[in-house]
């Protein structure tokens, strides 16, 4: 005999069903409401302003290889050994002010000096003539590719100072001229050396801190590109308004 089943049962069956059924469409309306607010906060991600335009993460942005993981302190190691090399080198010539000329010679010495014990030593040890003693060439394909990497640089530069040259572009040329004449005086107050020992310190240590602090950084970018945009604006009509515009002679016929 099949066996009865109670009516409770069943309508408790029921309304668990109905209890699922409703969790359910709650929590696929959740998910909905969820990916609705995910693609929100996307898009309003993709709207905020960034330093340079980038869009990529700074490491990617500094070409993301060796160089990057130096400039970014990913081996601290190496990084401050570059750091602690320049530093030295500067206190040579600035602080102790060493010449150029005598470091190489210096170097040069020391060098030839240590090849000649360690040739000897090991001639005496190996009892070998030493005819393919420290056997040093560059590769010509290492030569041409630097080659070309340069020559790219060096067009590519030249190609973005004929174009502000043509005055295509008002705003890069007033910042180009007023970046060289900031950097002008600069160099009246410094010599080369100290200048470029500058710049190499603020390389490895701009990068850092603003990967570090890049939300508050964009935020005072973003204020500080506005107001730079309208002085440029007020510059431009000013500028525009006192070059003399002629009357066209010829006229369009159809």
């Amino acid at each position: 005999m099949a066996e009865t089943v109670p009516k409770e049962s069943l309508i408790s069956s029921v309304l668990k069903g109905d209890h699922s059924s409703s969790s359910s469409s709650s929590s696929s309306s959740d998910s909905d409401t969820e990916d609705r607010n995910g693609g929100v906060k996307e898009i309003i991600k993709t709207k905020v302003f960034r330093l340079f335009g980038r869009e990529r993460p700074v490491h990617h942005v500094l070409g993301g290889g060796q160089i990057s993981d130096v400039l970014l302190w990913r081996n601290k190691k190496i990084s401050g050994g570059v750091v602690g090399i320049a530093t030295l080198i500067w206190l040579l010539f600035e602080v102790v002010e060493y010449h150029l000329l005598t470091l190489i010679c210096h170097c040069l010495m020391s060098i030839l000096s240590i090849l000649f014990i360690w040739f000897k030593i090991s001639s005496f040890v190996s009892k070998s003539s030493g005819e393919h003693f420290l056997e040093v060439s560059i590769p010509e394909d290492a030569v041409i590719r630097t080659a070309k990497a340069l020559s790219n640089d060096i067009n590519r530069a030249l190609s973005v100072l004929r174009d502000i040259a043509s005055g295509r572009e008002f705003k890069k040329f007033v910042g180009v001229i007023l970046g060289l004449w900031i950097l002008s005086i600069i160099g009246s107050k410094f010599s080369f050396l100290t200048l470029f020992y500058i710049d190499f310190i603020l390389l490895h240590t701009l990068p850092v801190l603003y990967e570090k602090y890049d939300d508050k950084v964009d935020v005072l970018a973003e204020k500080g590109m506005v107001e730079i945009k309208k002085v440029f604006v007020t510059l431009e009509a000013k500028f525009s308004s006192k070059i003399p515009k002629g009357n066209s002679k010829y006229k369009k016929h159809d």
